[in-house]
């Protein structure tokens, strides 16, 4: 793994109150460093009402599937986390 990457993008996702920002959150931090790859890395952090997942990658098509699983990682962790509302 490389300290800097050609490509990066921030998905970021807002959430109608800081406690179902904080159980979105807190689903995904596990995964961070799990999913990770030679090519591709990912970071998530909330901050208030909003969780940010940064991902980071060497090239276009390590950039995609990156984005592309951790979108997949936020629906599973809003339908997980909205069954205890």
């Amino acid at each position: 793994m490389t300290a800097t990457r050609a490509h990066e993008t921030v998905l970021s996702f807002t959430y109608p109150s800081e406690r179902r920002a904080r159980v979105v959150a807190d689903a995904l931090g596990p995964e961070v460093g799990e999913i990770d790859d030679a090519r591709s890395t990912a970071t998530v952090d909330r901050e208030g009402d909003a969780v940010r997942v940064r991902v980071l990658a060497d090239d276009l098509v390590a950039l995609r599937a990156g984005v592309n699983s951790w979108s997949r990682l936020v629906g599973v962790a809003e339908r997980v986390g909205a069954g205890g509302e």
